[in-house]
């Protein structure tokens, strides 16, 4: 089982930064794949960024270059720098993780909490 423990939402002007962090503890052998999703209340939730293990990238149309998402693997923590922030990045922001337990595994899925992010003056 790995756990995810998000933190760095909080509310901010329109035009602020954030930073948000995820990370994950657990029975990990590798991670494979991280990302942040966001969903609003009555809305599918949407793929913000990813990041693979080789460092490799992609963002939502909405939010490139505005957000960077960059992970340490040494510490198997997930970051997402989010920069001039619009009312429409509002939402509640959740880490994902696919990892494997032990080598020559099935991948397993594990999510964040979920942490709240408010764009509002």
């Amino acid at each position: 089982q790995v756990q995810l423990v998000e933190s760095g939402g909080g509310l901010v002007q329109p035009g602020g930064s954030l930073r948000l962090s995820c990370a994950a503890s657990g029975s990990i052998f590798s991670i494979n794949f991280m990302a942040w999703y966001r969903q609003v209340p009555g809305k599918q939730r949407e793929l913000v960024a990813t990041i693979t293990s080789d460092g490799s990238t992609n963002y939502a149309d909405s939010v490139k270059g505005r957000f960077t998402i960059s992970r340490d693997n040494a510490k198997s923590v997930v970051y997402l720098q989010m920069n001039s922030l619009k009312p429409e990045d509002t939402a509640v922001y959740y880490c994902y993780v696919r990892y494997t337990s032990r080598p020559y595994t099935q991948l397993r899925d594990s999510w964040g909490q979920g942490t709240q992010v408010t764009v509002s003056s």
